[in-house]
């Protein structure tokens, strides 16, 4: 991505380096418990303790040290730049719209710690918080992303944070609220689920859009929308339940099947049009 001459956005919280003092343990948790506290965190709700974290134990968070300096503050400012570049294009078109788009903070932070939906916790991966409007980011996920999923590249990190402000979206438009109440008035967890589904598609799209104005404002060069599918093929229900627990269940699928999220991705990248991705 050509992002050089972008600005850097303001809306940065910088928790690096603060200890979180009820933080998780280190036990790891199963693909189920991650889509549990997924779930908690978009309903506002701290559901670690019922995947077995132990939040009254000290979380020793991966040291920065790990990584080289300088690749720590290449993901510091791309993740900056791209959150300027959301800023941008998502106040441009709630403006032409006659709405005003509210930005949200992106927290960078290291292991655990507080949100108002909760304890955030790295093994989440990034997420959004609806209720403090802000994105949570550990920066080591590019590192999950490079060697468990196997999807790198810059422009397959931006799709994440992308990804992320697209909830942001969901949450200015109403639409966070509208499918809240849908899913509480869901007959069982099997239609919640697939409510779930039909919200991180949307996102999907949004990132889409987004990536459509970069790619019509000459910013990406080659090889960076193939980035950005492996990314959303990665990050497939089926595909990490496969690799996490070696079967796949579909009732269970919260963010959608691989195909599902490169084929929402592809729909908004290609359109440009954030009404291509009505759900």
């Amino acid at each position: 991505m050509r992002l050089d001459n972008d600005k850097e956005s303001q809306n940065i919280e910088d928790r690096r380096g603060q200890r979180y003092r009820g933080g998780a343990s280190k036990r790891k948790i199963s693909v189920i418990g991650f889509i549990i506290l997924l779930i908690g965190a978009y309903y506002g709700v701290d559901l670690s303790g019922i995947v077995g974290t132990d939040l009254q134990s000290n979380y020793q968070s991966k040291s920065i040290n790990e990584r080289s300096s300088e690749e720590e503050q290449s993901l510091d400012m791309l993740a900056r730049k791209v959150l300027y570049t959301t800023e941008r294009i998502w106040g441009r078109f709630f403006q032409e719209n006659g709405m005003i788009y509210h930005e949200p903070t992106l927290v960078l932070y290291q292991g655990a710690t507080q949100t108002a939906c909760g304890v955030g916790q790295s093994v989440m991966g990034p997420f959004y918080c609806p209720i403090d409007q802000k994105i949570y980011l550990d920066l080591s996920f590019y590192e999950d992303m490079k060697y468990q999923l196997k999807a790198s590249g810059d422009f397959a990190f931006a799709y994440v944070i992308a990804h992320e402000v697209g909830h942001h979206v969901q949450q200015q438009l109403g639409i966070t609220q509208k499918t809240q109440v849908a899913q509480h008035s869901a007959r069982n967890k099997i239609d919640a689920n697939k409510i779930s589904v039909s919200v991180e598609l949307q996102a999907d799209c949004f990132a889409g859009v987004w990536g459509h104005q970069i790619q019509q404002e000459g910013k990406l060069e080659s090889g960076d929308v193939e980035e950005a599918f492996l990314a959303a093929e990665a990050v497939g229900d089926d595909r990490l339940q496969q690799q996490n627990q070696g079967r796949v269940i579909p009732d269970s699928f919260t963010h959608g099947t691989s195909k599902q999220r490169l084929e929402w991705f592809q729909k908004g990248l290609q359109a440009g049009d954030p009404n291509v991705c009505q759900i």
